[in-house]
């Protein structure tokens, strides 16, 4: 199992945008340093808990503070941009990465993006623009030469080559064909993931609860085996919220005392229930949505506690799920007491992470 980190990125409302871009920048630094595989930094336009729109703008300040971590955009909202303009954008990004970049698409699921860019979520018309823009996207860079896509949502013309010569569409990605694609899903049965599937891409999931994430993998294998492909449960990527410390009490103090508690309670809570999306965020059906609170997390689903407690609930999540490949840590905004996050990271990195490597290791024949 391979570790990384996943990077909403969330910050108090009262955070400027330019000091929590600080703590982000931290973060991945502390991340390459401690070994971890990858960060993933998502895309909003109207979450003030999520104040980042441009990830890519991120990932460049970090891609120069960091030297061996793999960075992408987690994820890039595909209705919102046109795939022409972002093809281009990723494909140069591509080159100043040297090959520590990946390619993270979504199609978005928050209802006030939707009211900004006037695009339809309820009806789908969101999943319908993301399969149009990737479609767009993959086939300006495998165009040689003109070529024309006449969409539903985009129309793309890439031209033949104009003034002798001097004007044509050269910018391709810097990795072949392109770089790694992952897809974010956020409904059960995702329809983004069954899209994932079906390209064999990076399936990424958040594990709200057993059988929330269990329909993950299922439409992402159903699609994958309809495409002819084999579905690899080492591609999938899974969100989870993580806090070590020396003892499970002081895990559990800083969890619920510092920002991963106030998260969830001033924001992703009542996010999920005005949603009615609260429903997954239990397998045990006598617990009812409005009773969630942290504490709840804390004792069913977070890997929060000691070395020894995380190890056994990230096992037990393991065989859950059925085995995925990479741990994506969900990040929180500790900037104002960095010290208990930084030893989180550390422990979870150093410690915790070859014991269950070790335990997942095949017995020998």
């Amino acid at each position: 199992m391979q570790l990384g980190l996943f990077m909403m990125p969330t910050h108090p409302p009262e955070r400027s945008p330019y000091d929590g871009a600080q703590w982000d920048l931290q973060m991945i630094r502390w991340a390459d340093e401690l070994g971890f595989d990858e960060a993933w930094i998502g895309e909003h336009f109207t979450a003030i808990w999520e104040p980042v729109p441009a990830p890519d703008l991120l990932i460049a300040q970090a891609l120069l503070q960091t030297s061996r971590i793999k960075l992408a955009p987690g994820a890039h909202l595909l209705p919102y941009h046109h795939p022409a303009e972002l093809a281009a954008r990723v494909a140069y990004l591509d080159h100043l990465a040297r090959g520590r970049f990946m390619f993270g698409i979504g199609s978005s699921g928050l209802p006030s993006d939707w009211h900004l860019f006037n695009v339809d979520g309820a009806a789908g018309e969101n999943r319908r623009m993301t399969a149009e823009a990737l479609e767009i996207i993959l086939r300006i860079w495998e165009a040689e030469g003109e070529m024309r896509y006449e969409g539903q949502y985009w129309t793309v013309h890439v031209p033949p080559p104009m003034v002798d010569g001097l004007l044509y569409h050269h910018l391709k990605p810097f990795q072949k064909p392109h770089p790694p694609i992952g897809i974010a899903g956020l409904s059960p049965r995702s329809d983004t993931l069954r899209l994932a599937g079906e390209r064999g891409f990076i399936p990424m999931s958040l594990n709200l609860s057993p059988h929330y994430i269990s329909t993950h993998w299922e439409v992402y294998e159903e699609a994958a085996r309809a495409a002819g492909r084999d579905p690899n449960r080492a591609s999938w990527r899974i969100v989870r919220e993580v806090f070590v410390a020396e003892t499970d009490a002081e895990a559990r103090r800083w969890c619920l005392e510092g920002n991963m508690g106030r998260q969830e309670r001033e924001y992703l809570l009542p996010l999920f229930r005005a949603f009615d999306f609260a429903q997954w965020m239990t397998s045990d059906p006598n617990v009812s949505p409005a009773d969630l609170t942290p504490e709840y997390f804390v004792d069913h689903g977070w890997l929060v506690g000691s070395v020894e407690t995380v190890t056994e609930k990230l096992l037990e999540m393991d065989r859950q799920v059925g085995g995925f490949g990479t741990l994506l840590v969900l990040g929180f905004d500790y900037a104002d007491q960095p010290g208990p996050w930084r030893q989180s990271m550390e422990l979870l990195a150093r410690e915790v992470m070859p014991r269950v490597n070790r335990a997942l290791q095949p017995a020998p024949a």
